[in-house]
């Protein structure tokens, strides 16, 4: 594997009543420090001599940019033959709903053909890629098991290794990459489509990095040939505030930090914002009030969520727009506190965590956490020390296996 050096530059898109990231300032662990960050796409002196002559295939969102544009394009205007794009969840540009079945398509601005990863194809087959020379990674990954880019990886990786083909990434850092945390998924049984890797909730790895381990660990039946543009300027304590949103419902850097904890009440009776322009900054529920003050009512938005938990139903609960997230960051940590409030708070608890199977006979609590041992314990009353306790184990075996792939300190 060949490693070279490089970095980005980002503009924070944000709604003006979507609050603000109290933390930008902050000293220590996670201090946000972008402007001495550069992406591995942002360093195209490193890599495109490499792409010249050669077709190539990207997987690329929204989020895959080269000096505040998109790195398609960039690419395209600098004279790289793009042959087609895989688009992940959300599509290309980034426009569709969580969970959406994306469709592929040819994109309007440039023609080129779209391969959605998203739905009925999530792995590239060898036809899509039988006239492609190089294929070329460049996704913004927020480190939490249940968010699928890591899973595209995988599968990218799996068919660029079956098919022969070498896999460019150019790196990005981990905005959540001082987090380590949560238990590790326990069992076959809990992967789904929103989590296959036997790692704790927050994997706290750069998508190479990440390549490296799925490489090294026996993820893949034939190891895949990568090379990787490293981030320049970065390490793992390091703040990184996002330029572009990485999807329709992490639209602030405050929930791209509060993104691990709270997409945690997914499979829950509580809303997480969804359905609302404050997705993970709020939390709430219909059978909350008289609980909590706050209030707000999830609607349907187009390109957001169709169709949100307690729709057109007013909810009341908690306003996480202010809360201080370098808390998160000093004790490099999930919050579980508010998951053990909202489920002590909640009148009817036989269905906080909802009833709902599926047809893998498990609940989708379970399914986004890894395992059934943190609904249990919550049930059970256990308090927060004792929970984080009993995840030690699988923490510290992680722990030691994440640290020979990391390219960053």
């Amino acid at each position: 594997m060949i490693r070279f050096t490089f970095i980005p530059i980002f503009i924070l898109l944000t709604r003006a009543f979507c609050g603000s990231d109290p933390q930008g300032t902050q000293s220590g662990p996670g201090k946000v420090d972008s402007a001495k960050i550069i992406t591995g796409a942002d360093q195209t002196e490193k890599y495109l001599p490499y792409l010249k002559g050669k077709k190539i295939g990207m997987v690329a969102n929204q989020s895959s940019i080269i000096a505040g544009k998109s790195s398609v394009d960039s690419l395209l205007s600098l004279g790289v033959k793009i042959v087609k794009v895989f688009g992940p969840e959300h599509g290309f540009r980034g426009n569709a709903s969580n969970g959406a079945v994306v469709a592929s398509e040819v994109d309007a601005k440039t023609g080129i053909p779209i391969i959605s990863l998203y739905g009925r194809n999530e792995k590239p087959s060898r036809e899509q890629l039988k006239d492609i020379d190089l294929m070329v990674f460049d996704l913004q990954d927020v480190g939490c098991r249940y968010y699928t880019n890591i899973n595209t990886l995988q599968y990218v990786m799996e068919a660029c290794a079956e098919n022969n083909k070498e896999l460019l990434i150019l790196d990005r850092p981990n905005p959540n990459g001082y987090v380590v945390d949560g238990p590790v998924m326990s069992e076959e049984k809990y992967k789904s489509a929103i989590g296959i890797h036997r790692i704790p909730m927050t994997h706290g790895m750069t998508i190479a990095e990440f390549a490296r381990y799925l490489n090294g660990e026996g993820y893949l039946k034939k190891p895949c040939r990568i090379k990787i543009i490293p981030v320049a300027g970065y390490n793992h304590d390091m703040g990184y505030e996002l330029p572009v949103h990485p999807s329709p419902n992490l639209n602030t850097q405050q929930a791209v930090l509060l993104f691990p904890s709270l997409c945690m009440f997914e499979g829950t009776a509580i809303n997480e914002g969804r359905g609302t322009y404050l997705p993970f900054t709020i939390l709430g529920a219909p059978a909350l009030k008289g609980r909590y003050s706050f209030s707000y009512k999830p609607l349907s938005i187009p390109g957001m969520s169709e169709r949100p938990n307690h729709r057109d139903t007013v909810c009341y609960g908690i306003d996480l727009r202010s809360y201080d997230t370098s808390k998160l960051r000093k004790r490099r940590e999930i919050n579980l506190s508010w998951l053990i409030e909202l489920y002590r708070a909640y009148p009817d608890k036989a269905h906080f965590f909802g009833a709902e199977r599926g047809s893998t006979g498990v609940s989708p609590f379970d399914l986004r956490i890894g395992t059934d041992a943190l609904r249990k314990q919550i049930i059970a009353g256990l308090p927060e020390s004792e929970i984080r306790k009993s995840w030690e184990p699988g923490l510290q075996q992680f722990k030691k296996i994440r640290k020979k792939y990391l390219l960053y300190p």
